[in-house]
């Protein structure tokens, strides 16, 4: 159970919500972030911040760049946060969660991974998830429109004895598909069929969170089981469970399952709600989960910092006892 004296979650972006010139500003500003994405750049052995500062937008968006360049972008977000208010994560929020990636973001904001580690291992998880797939055999969809239950049903029915299963349910009518091509396909002309909104392919580069990522989550297992894992600081809300989480073991397995299963962001939220949560802060780049939120739950707060303005101002309300 998460506890009721605050009643604020600190969630952390997915891949999709990278773009050239992202944390740019916010390391040019604070030498507590500047920290950060050199940390980083050392724990890769690369210069990840020149690529995520002024890079190829393409070098970017692969899948090993773009998920732990997304993590230090919000690290550094939250190193400032905590920095400007004096305030640890305990007493700043109630939980943490994260989308698909995020999630390890979520786990080094709460003292679980140090950022070294995550670093590292979001850089094998995300070359372990493009090698599992040859590129062109899989495939991801958006369904709008649909419910989950109904995108379960178009997914199995387009699936033919291929792979195909809902990934990501995101939001009330946003549900993705993924598996194989072919599947995925048919099932974007089957939800036209039975009323969707739209449906569109995605310009990704894998299917995630699908069986066929199989050989990813053991890689990941193996990755996971070398690196010091704690318990977090707040509980963990996990994707493939949309329950709180403490326990470092579990945490791990779920981390391991989380590759193959369905992202449940809609559920997710709805539990944080449930548990006294009403406003959810995105940290890093984007504002897709604060949208998200609402559109999830009229009565929740959504909030996006990903710039000093925006942590200044939320620093602020959060010292005025707003």
């Amino acid at each position: 159970m998460i506890k009721q004296e605050l009643a604020r979650a600190f969630v952390f972006p997915g891949q999709g919500s990278q773009s050239i010139g992202m944390g740019r500003d916010l390391a040019a500003a604070s030498p507590i972030a500047h920290a950060v994405f050199e940390e980083v750049d050392e724990a890769l052995g690369q210069k990840l911040s020149t690529l995520m500062f002024e890079g190829d937008p393409a070098e970017l968006t692969l899948t090993e760049n773009a998920q732990p360049a997304l993590m230090a972008v919000s690290l550094a977000v939250m190193r400032e946060v905590e920095a400007r208010s004096g305030l640890t994560i305990v007493e700043l929020v109630d939980c943490v969660a994260g989308h698909s990636l995020g999630e390890y973001s979520a786990l080094a904001a709460a003292g679980a991974f140090s950022i070294w580690d995550c670093a590292r291992l979001l850089k094998v998880r995300g070359r372990a998830m493009q090698a599992a797939v040859p590129v062109g055999v899989g495939a991801m969809a958006a369904l709008m429109g649909v419910s989950v239950e109904e995108a379960n049903a178009i997914a199995r029915d387009a699936a033919a004895g291929l792979v195909c299963a809902a990934a990501n349910d995101n939001a009330p009518g946003q549900v993705v598909v993924s598996g194989h091509r072919e599947a995925v396909e048919a099932a974007v002309a089957l939800a036209a069929e039975r009323g969707a909104r739209r449906s569109v392919l995605l310009p990704v580069s894998a299917p995630f969170h699908c069986d066929l990522m199989a050989p990813a989550a053991e890689a990941m297992r193996e990755a996971l089981d070398a690196v010091e894992l704690r318990a977090p600081a707040v509980p963990l809300v996990a994707n493939v469970t949309a329950q709180a989480v403490i326990d470092p073991d579990v945490i791990r397995d779920l981390l391991v399952a989380q590759v193959t299963g369905a992202v449940r962001w809609r559920e997710s939220v709805g539990y944080m709600r449930s548990e006294g949560i009403t406003e959810v802060v995105e940290l890093g780049a984007g504002r897709v989960l604060s949208g998200l939120a609402r559109r999830i739950d009229r009565d929740m707060t959504g909030l996006s910092l990903g710039s000093i303005e925006d942590i200044e101002a939320f620093v602020a309300r959060v010292m005025a006892g707003a």
